[in-house]
Formats: C-alpha cells, structure tokens, sequence
C-alpha cells in the first residue's frame, strides 16, 4: 500500500464514521409515539388524534409522529389511563368522565346541564382559563401523567327501544352510563338504575337486556352500530361528552424544551378546533341515522330533568373537591 493513500484512506474512514454518527444521531431524534383512545377514527377521538399528529409532525419537520390505536386496541379508557400513568402508553385521549377513575374531580365535566348548548361547549373547551383549571385539577390527584388540552365529541343523549320524552319515562329504566360519582347520583336522581361497563359491552348488553338503555354521542351511537340493539335515539342534550388529553411523564421529561413546546401546541391545536369538527360529525351522524329510519325524538321536555339536576350540581361539585368547584363556576361564566 502506498503511503500516499492512508490520507486517504483515514479520510474516507473518517466521513464513514461521521455519517453513521449523523444518521444514529437523526434515528435518535425521530419519535413515533403511542396515542390511544377507545373509539373508531371517525370519531371525534380521531379527529383529535389526526389535528394532534398533523401539527406535531409540521411543528417537529417530522422528528415526532404518533401510532394511533383506535377501537381500544390498548384497553379501555380506564385501563389506557392506568397505563399513560406507568408509562405504557405515550399519549391517551379519554372521556373526563372515565378519567374520574384518577381523578374523580374530573366528574365535575358529567354534571348535568352545565353546558348550555353547543356554541356553549366549544367556547368551554377552548377557553385558556378553564383548561388550565383542568390541568390544576388533574395535577392535585394525578401522577405520571397530565393533561394537555380538551376535546369533545359532541353532548349526551339517552337511546334504547323506547322514547324518553320526559324525566318519567326513566323510572325503572336499567341504564349503563359511565362510571363517575355525578352519574350515579344524577340518573337514579331521575328514576333509572345505574350499571357500569367498559364501553365494548354495550351493544351486546342492549341486545340481552342486561341494560334496557345506554346514553353516548349521536356519531358514537352511530358508528359502533348501538340503533341496532337501541333503535330509538332520544336527544336529551343532558351532558356534554367532553375529553381529555394526557401524556406520560415518561414521555414528558424525556422532551427538550423546544419539543415540549411543540407537543403543546399540537394539543392546543386539538381544545381549539376539534370539538367544532366533534359537533359537525354529531350533525351528520344524525342525518344518517335519519335516512336510515332510525326513530329520533327531538321533542323532549328538559325541563323536569334540569329541574331535578340544579339543586344538585352545586352539592355534587362542593363532594367532589375545590378544584371541582372552581371549575364549574368557569363553566358556567364562559358567556
């Protein structure tokens, strides 16, 4: 070998070397994460995960992304709650309600007839104040995890084989609602029997008679196929089907300051414009059930429910906790 080309040679070693640096150093710095949530993508769930990742991987030039795991995939909501807070999954966006397993201020979300109407829910959701209250909220009781922003998908309604048009009509009734403190003081409060379930036994539970009606979103009723065992959709408006997005603190304290600011804003993205997105599927899904004979009643007499919840929404937020409190009194200046 000649001496002349062991210059060379280093050299061509040493830009080998500096590119199997930069190339380890580039697969380093790009991160796909896990985002779970419980429901199909085309539900609002999904939405917020497409807005979340959209603005993520525009923000990071494509050194962050997330997988999504729609449908459950990694359990159900109480379960993925459990497991953003060990660090098992990255990202997870569930019902407040079902965050109430945490952090049962969280409830404070299910309270009956906060929520005016839907202009009212989006400005909620999008209101800087009230998220940070959330995160208060979650923070006091929470570890391993904290919430990032809000979503919806839409308000609640009642549906099994029977009309409910007024407050009544639910005397006896079994219904499955999700497993809060407010649900439980408030549907018994109206006449019905309260039953807890993950959300995947419903439809079956509707077709045996373990439960006679269940209460969700239009768009969830709709695209989990529950007007098959439940053709009888009653638009009681009574709650707002609200979310929330947490992310590990595994995750978290593994971000440099610039990422942190960039997963932020990905979420600031989804409490500012998915639950607009949320109600349009809950308008649409509508019009489909509609065309599919679905009976829809739209006449129901709110008021004997809003009646029977008033007095209570003070008392269930005072057991809840302070942070509850605080958090309905924004609720409900949000103008």
């Amino acid at each position: 070998m000649s001496f002349k080309r062991v210059p060379e040679l280093l050299s061509g070693v040493l830009i080998a070397a500096a590119f199997a640096i930069s190339s380890n150093a580039a697969l380093a710095q790009n991160r796909q994460f896990s985002f779970a949530y419980d429901q199909p993508k085309s539900s609002g769930y999904g939405v917020g995960a497409e807005m979340f990742n959209k603005k993520l991987t525009e923000l990071s030039k494509g050194t962050l992304s997330i997988n999504q795991y729609p449908s459950a995939q990694l359990g159900t909501e109480a379960q993925t709650m459990q497991k953003v807070q060990t660090g098992d999954i990255d990202f997870v966006l569930l019902s407040t309600a079902n965050a109430s397993t945490a952090q049962p201020e969280s409830g404070v979300f299910s309270i009956h007839f906060i929520f005016r109407d839907e202009a009212h829910a989006i400005k909620v959701l999008g209101d800087p104040v009230v998220i940070a209250a959330m995160k208060e909220l979650y923070a006091a009781k929470i570890k391993g995890a904290h919430m990032l922003g809000l979503g919806s998908q839409g308000l609640r309604h009642v549906y099994g084989k029977k009309p409910v048009q007024k407050v009544a009509d639910l005397k006896g009734v079994k219904m499955r609602v999700q497993a809060t403190v407010t649900e439980d003081m408030l549907f018994p409060a109206y006449g019905a029997q309260v039953v807890h379930m993950p959300f995947g036994e419903v439809y079956t539970s509707l077709q045996t008679g373990v439960v006679d009606m269940a209460e969700n979103g239009i768009n969830n009723y709709l695209i989990n196929k529950h007007y098959e065992p439940a053709p009888v959709l009653s638009l009681t408006e009574h709650e707002a089907n609200n979310a929330a997005l947490f992310v590990s603190d595994k995750v978290w304290s593994s971000l440099t300051d610039e990422q942190k600011q960039w997963v932020q804003a990905a979420a600031d993205e989804v409490s500012r414009n998915e639950p607009t997105v949320a109600f349009k599927l809950e308008h649409e899904a509508l019009g489909k059930l509609e065309k599919m004979g679905v009976k829809v009643v739209k006449d129901v007499d709110k008021s004997g429910f809003q009646q029977i919840s008033k007095p209570i929404q003070d008392k269930l937020a005072s057991d809840l906790g302070p942070n509850a409190v605080k958090v309905l009194n924004l609720v409900r200046n949000v103008q």
